[in-house]
Formats: structure tokens, C-alpha cells, sequence
């Protein structure tokens, strides 16, 4: 088997050897019983120290790869290690791949810039929705989870950019200039659509007026509108029970109302007795938005 050891590389010569011994082992390139070279022949061919090869082989004894046999050298185990069954398959196609490259005669530097590209153009995974405001933040990434089924990450500006990789950035209108900035040059970001809540109140309007009805939020920008919107409407101020969802002892008095206009964030923390009436912060536009695009990154090839 044919051993490249770098010693200029980011990884350290101990984890090369080690981790080319183990793919050798896995794609039996390295047979149970093999004689692997003398700590003295490694550290020669490569010129390195002889404790660094030596230290590498008393790491593949340690896990199972490796025997040692007084007198005779270091010998390929009769059998794989039991433990990490998940980590073996993969490794074991990891092997099969650089084994196959050895048979062509391609070069390591080509295959890994190979391995580099196809990596680049890998289809996201996962939305990441970038929001400075840490509550609204929480009530646009529920909301998310709840319209796809791919994960939902959410961050701040000025986490943004460490978490890209992988991801389909998506922020609120309002913030796309301020996101565009943040993100690099050429990085698309999505812009999803919101509902106005003054116009989502007014479907349920006007209502009776002689009852109470709870608003609870952990956002402002939730709380002021549907607050004045129902002022608006006829409501009296002493027939509003508005609840800040980030102070202690919120629910107070909520069970005693006919129904609380909330997030949906905040309608999972309220009491059983209440009756919540959600609304939405991303409009319906917006979640269908979503899911054409999760459905063409399952299904690119499927007619759009």
C-alpha cells in the first residue's frame, strides 16, 4: 500500500499515517495479517522522528487496527473493530474512493481538488434565517419549522456569516439591505413576505366590546399594533389585557379573558385554560415560498 506523509500539512504526520493505515484497512487494500513497515523503514523513507511513527502505531494497537507481535513487528488485526459501526461504513467508502484513484493512477492533489468542488456544489440543507431582533427572531423561525420540514437555524447579523455554509439565508423585507451588507459579495439571500397585523386583526372585526381580550407577546413590534388596532376598533383600554411574554409572571390574569391574540411562540407557553387566536408574522405567500423551495432542493430534476 503506498503511504503519503506530508510534513509541512495543517494535520499532523500521526493522524496521516494513522488515518491512511485505517482506510487501508477498511477497503483490504491492508488484509488481516499484513506486516505494516518497521517504525525505523517510516521514519527514514519520510524523514521524521521515529517516536512520532511509533506513537501513530501504539494509537492504531490501542484502538483494535493493530496487533504487535514480539520480535516480528506490527501486524494488521484479524478482525475490524467492533465500536463506531456508523463512522466504519463511511470510512470504508472513503477507502473504497482513494483506492480506486491509486488503480487510475490519479494524483492526490487532483482528487482532492475533486473532493473540494463537488463539495462546494452540494444542495443546502437547511434554511438559516438571519434577524438582529432576538424575539421576533423566535417567532419567524417557529413559524418556519412549522411550513417545512427541513431544519430552521436562526442567528444574528453578526453571526451570519459563519453559518452559511450549507444554508438557504432568508431574513424579514425590512432587513434585507442590512443582511445583503453583512453577507459577502454575491451571496443571495431571500426576502420573505410578512402580514400586516393590523389587517390581520380586522378580519375578526369589529367584535363585541364587553368582554376581555388578552394580547401577549414577547416582541413589541407584536404587542403596539394589535393594541392599537383594537383600540381602533372600539375596544376600551380597561377591556384589554396586554401581557409582555418576557416579564415574570405574565399570565397573570389571561385565564379570565375570552380569547388572547398572540405569536406563535408565546401561544405554546399559555395556560391550557386560554384560548388562543395566533397570527402569523410571515405571510401565507411566504411559507409557500418555502416549501417550492425545499421541494426543489429534494427534487431538482422534478417539473416546476
Amino acid at each position: 500500500m503506498q503511504l503519503w506523509l506530508a510534513r509541512e500539512a495543517a494535520v499532523p504526520v500521526r493522524e496521516q499515517l494513522v488515518t491512511q493505515i485505517v482506510l487501508g484497512i477498511l477497503s483490504n487494500e491492508l488484509a488481516a495479517g499484513h506486516r505494516l513497515p518497521s517504525t525505523r523503514e517510516l521514519a527514514r523513507r519520510f524523514k521524521v522522528h521515529a517516536n512520532t511513527i511509533s506513537a501513530a502505531y501504539k494509537q492504531l494497537e490501542t484502538e483494535g487496527w493493530v496487533e504487535f507481535r514480539h520480535g516480528s513487528g506490527v501486524f494488521v488485526c484479524e478482525s475490524k473493530p467492533a465500536n463506531g459501526s456508523g463512522d466504519l461504513v463511511l470510512d470504508q467508502l472513503i477507502a473504497s474512493l482513494f483506492r480506486s484513484a491509486r488503480e487510475l493512477g490519479v494524483p492526490l492533489a487532483e482528487v482532492k481538488a475533486r473532493l473540494r468542488k463537488w463539495m462546494a456544489i452540494q444542495p443546502p440543507d437547511h434554511f438559516l434565517l438571519i434577524e438582529p431582533d432576538e424575539e421576533l427572531r423566535k417567532i419567524a423561525a417557529e413559524e418556519m419549522r412549522r411550513a417545512v420540514k427541513l431544519p430552521v437555524v436562526a442567528c444574528d447579523l453578526a453571526d451570519a456569516k459563519g453559518k452559511l455554509a450549507g444554508a438557504i439565508p432568508v431574513c424579514l423585507p425590512s432587513k434585507l439591505p442590512s443582511v445583503q451588507k453583512a453577507l459577502a459579495a454575491g451571496t443571495d439571500c431571500m426576502a420573505l413576505k410578512v402580514r400586516s397585523i393590523p389587517a390581520s386583526l380586522a378580519h375578526y372585526l369589529p367584535a363585541k366590546t364587553d368582554f376581555l381580550v388578552g394580547i401577549a407577546s414577547r416582541w413589541m413590534g407584536f404587542l403596539k399594533p394589535a393594541r392599537t388596532m383594537l383600540l381602533a376598533a372600539g375596544f376600551s383600554e380597561e377591556a384589554l389585557v396586554v401581557r409582555d411574554a418576557r416579564r415574570p409572571g405574565w399570565v397573570n390574569g389571561l385565564k379570565s379573558t375570552a380569547a388572547v391574540i398572540c405569536d406563535a411562540v408565546t401561544a405554546a407557553q399559555l395556560p391550557k385554560e386560554c384560548r388562543a387566536i395566533v397570527f402569523t408574522i410571515l405571510a401565507e405567500t411566504a411559507a409557500e415560498e418555502l416549501k417550492r423551495m425545499e421541494s426543489f432542493i429534494q427534487n431538482p430534476l422534478a417539473t416546476q
